[in-house]
């Protein structure tokens, strides 16, 4: 499942994980939520009682977040000489700084951490 489909995958892998927390015959260990997973999961895991809890370990975003992170670069290959096959986003810092804003905002809640300050510079 792709959490790129919306609200409806990431209740779907949430649900799946509040199943698969009280299933005791489950194997022993922590979960990680993968499939599904997007900009709603951790506010889905909060009104279960489920973030930050001693049976799930982490969130994987993998499709969502390179969707999120792949806009930016989109912009940067459009902007740029789309027939360019070498174009690297350290050579172009506001692009750098959009794409780690994007990938803070997404992973930051799970970190606890917003986007930290050194990231506001002026270009």
């Amino acid at each position: 499942m792709s959490g790129d489909i919306g609200k409806g995958a990431t209740k779907e892998a949430v649900a799946f994980a509040a199943r698969m927390v009280a299933d005791r015959s489950r194997p022993p260990g922590f979960l990680q939520l993968a499939g599904g997973t997007n900009s709603h999961t951790i506010d889905v895991l909060k009104r279960l009682g489920l973030f930050q809890s001693t049976s799930i370990s982490g969130v994987a975003y993998g499709g969502y977040a390179r969707k999120v992170v792949g806009k930016v670069l989109h912009k940067m290959f459009v902007l740029q000489d789309s027939h360019l096959t070498s174009l690297h986003i350290e050579q172009f810092p506001c692009y750098l700084l959009e794409a780690l804003e994007e990938a803070v905002a997404l992973v930051g809640p799970i970190k606890s951490y917003g986007v930290p300050r050194s990231l506001y510079l002026e270009y």
